[in-house]
């Protein structure tokens, strides 16, 4: 069995680290570089950069941060946040990128993981699916959660896959940073839907959130960030509880 992965992740506003409630209310965690740093120092297993207000004029400073934050760590990197092509996506790996995250583009233009897929590997691409709770069903959001696109999050799921998404980072957007649980409901639904991983995204508060969200939601990685950026809860902690709950994890 696979170990689970550990992943907090750097919400990028102006190159600085934020976070917010329910997409809203952002304030400042930090330096992306120095936290990245101590990430990969306390034994994250991977790291997502999310430039979460990215635009065409912003994508050179992307790049520079990706190339920065990739010299200071010897883990897993994944970087998301307003890419639209194949050749930007060369342009993040060449960077020092291992995998890039896809969220609105690939709602926009569902071949661009099927081309990325061929180019790269699905290995490297990651399908980010922002769900929240509309009529009794789970929809997709794009442009930062601004904008329900009314399709449905499990028929979603199965064709990111089916297109070639080698991963799937499912954020709850009525559980982001409330730290009140992960949704494992949708969880769950997501992961018996599809055979590829799937990174459990928002709602974290403690560490029995995170085992509930592998034990109950069926996830293969927990990602996380505000209880990481304030030191709520220390990586080596959550990693030796899930130890011992019978998870399988990478002890450093």
């Amino acid at each position: 069995m696979l170990s689970t992965r550990i992943i907090p992740c750097l919400d990028i506003k102006n190159g600085r680290t934020v976070k917010g409630v329910n997409f809203e209310g952002l304030r400042d965690a930090g330096d992306p570089v120095e936290l990245a740093r101590r990430y990969s120092l306390e034994g994250a297993d991977e790291l997502v950069f999310l430039d979460i207000t990215a635009t065409n004029e912003r994508r050179k400073t992307l790049i520079d941060l990706v190339r920065e934050i990739s010299r200071e760590i010897s883990i897993p990197f994944t970087v998301g946040g307003g890419i639209k092509s194949v050749d930007e996506i060369a342009d993040l790996l060449h960077a020092g990128a291992d995998k890039v995250s896809l969220n609105s583009s690939i709602v926009r233009d569902p071949d661009l993981i099927s081309r990325a897929a061929n180019r790269f590997g699905s290995q490297c691409i990651v399908a980010a699916l922002d769900a929240k709770r509309t009529n009794g069903s789970w929809n997709i959001f794009v442009k930062a959660g601004t904008e329900d696109t009314g399709i449905d999050c499990l028929e979603w799921a199965r064709e990111v896959y089916t297109r070639g998404a080698g991963e799937i980072l499912l954020t709850s957007m009525d559980k982001d940073g409330t730290k009140s649980g992960f949704d494992n409901d949708l969880l769950a639904q997501v992961s018996s839907a599809v055979p590829i991983p799937l990174v459990a995204s928002g709602g974290a508060g403690t560490i029995q959130h995170c085992i509930e969200a592998i034990t109950n939601g069926k996830a293969d990685a927990v990602l996380a960030a505000s209880i990481f950026h304030f030191k709520e809860i220390e990586i080596t902690d959550l990693k030796r509880e899930m130890d011992h709950a019978g998870i399988p994890v990478r002890l450093h």
